[in-house]
Order: structure tokens, then sequence, then C-alpha cells
């Protein structure tokens, strides 16, 4: 079994289920490359958010969190304090912990808004409004962030939602009008590799911008077949990045 309490600072990532991560890895690697050796980040899969509050207790070198679904929502209650902006948004991806106290924020905000403006620079792409796909926690990110940027967003959601359009109501004229999709739904993801959200495909065009949270594989199908109607595209990987190196700067 591990011994964690040989590292002074311990951090990890919570959610269920949590067969890979993206965050294990990218922080081991940034640990070896800044010869960090008193630092450890695990991957810590609750069943049950009830668990937090216990996993908190059980590693008192715990001193930096990031949460993944499901919990991104349902953490807060357990948290002593929010960020402006994860309060505003209702979600939080990234816990401060400091003598017990626990302060929740959310990276994902600036993760998404980083690689959204890089790929509208790089692409010179004028984007007023957009549909996101999913109501979930990192949606609610995106919403918020697009709203930051000047560009009005809209949910799309497969349950009744006020003020958001049903999948069934997307036709030609709304992708026309939306000119970025967001899709912030696992759809897609390793290994459900064949899924993808439920848009009229045939409706997209050159000018539009489809961005996927997801980042594994780094090309889904809803990415794939935007492409063939001469989409631009892009993955969740940068955005994983910055919202990571954003959390390392709140730890530290």
């Amino acid at each position: 079994m591990m011994d964690y309490q040989k590292y002074t600072r311990l951090f990890g990532l919570i959610g269920y289920p949590l067969s890979h991560s993206f965050s294990k890895k990218y922080f081991a690697e940034k640990f070896a490359t800044l010869d960090i050796s008193d630092a450890y980040y695990e991957l810590f899969p609750i069943p049950s958010i009830e668990e937090f509050p216990e996993l908190i207790s059980r590693h008192k070198n715990l001193i930096g969190i990031n949460v993944t679904i499901p919990y991104k929502e349902v953490v807060i209650p357990f948290l002593d304090e929010l960020d402006p902006a994860a309060a505003e948004i209702g979600a939080v991806n990234t816990i401060k912990i400091q003598d017990g106290y626990l302060k929740g924020y959310n990276t994902d905000v600036y993760g998404f808004g980083y690689a959204l403006e890089k790929a509208m620079q790089t692409k010179d792409l004028q984007l007023d409004k957009a549909l996101i796909l999913g109501t979930g926690g990192a949606a609610k990110a995106v919403h918020y962030q697009l709203r930051e940027m000047g560009i009005t967003p809209t949910f799309v959601s497969r349950r009744e939602v006020e003020g958001a359009y049903s999948y069934q109501e997307l036709d030609t004229s709304l992708l026309a009008e939306h000119k970025l999709i967001v899709n912030t739904t696992p759809l897609g993801m390793s290994p459900k590799v064949d899924t993808y959200p439920a848009i009229p495909y045939e409706a997209l065009s050159e000018g539009h911008l489809l961005y996927d949270l997801v980042y594994n594989p780094p090309e889904t199908l809803f990415l794939k077949k935007g492409k063939e109607q001469g989409a631009e595209v892009i993955n969740g990987l940068e955005m994983l990045v910055q919202q990571a190196e954003k959390a390392w700067e709140i730890w530290t």
C-alpha cells in the first residue's frame, strides 16, 4: 500500500470512475522536471461524495485537489469558501486546503478561455453565438467564460431545461446562427469512442468551430464529423493543460 505520509505535499483528483487520468501523469512529469521530491499526485476514485470528508481527514498532508465528473457541483457543500467565479458558476474543479480550510475554485474557466481565444486568433474566427452541449459542471464553466468573452451561449439538453434547446430543436437555421458548438458531455470519450452528440452535422460549414472538452481520443467522432463538413475543430487537451497550470498556481 502506498505510503503517502512520506510526502510533505499530497495532491490528488476525486471523481468516479477514474479509469485514466491526464492529471496524474501531467503532475508526475511536472514534479520530475522541476526536481520536486516532496510532492505526490494520486487518484482518489470515491464512489460517493459522502466519502470526501473521510478522505480529507485520512490524509493530513493533502493540500490540493482536482475535482472531475460527477462531483464538480455536489462537492460545494463540503467546502468552507468559494472563489467568486466558482460561486457564480456553481461548479468547482480545484480545491486548496490550508490548515484544514477548504476553498473551491474553477480553473476550467481559465483553461477553456485560453484555448478558445488561441484557436479564434489562429484560425481568424469571429464568433458571437454558441451552443453548449450538456448542462453539467463543465458546461456551467463554459457558459460563464463565453459570456465573459462577449459570446452569447445557449445550453442544449436531453432533459427539459428552461432556456435550453432540446436536441430535437437543432436544425439548419439554428446551426447557421451558432457558429461555435462546444461538447461538454462525455460522449465519444474512451472507451466509448463510437458515441457522439446527436446534432445535424450536415448543417455545419467552414464557418463553424467545434470544440470538444474530451481529449481522449484526440479526435472524437464529434470532431471527425465536423471536419468532414469543413468545420474547424479543437479538442480538450490545451484546456486541460492550462487548467492544471492554473490549479498549480493556486496551490503554490
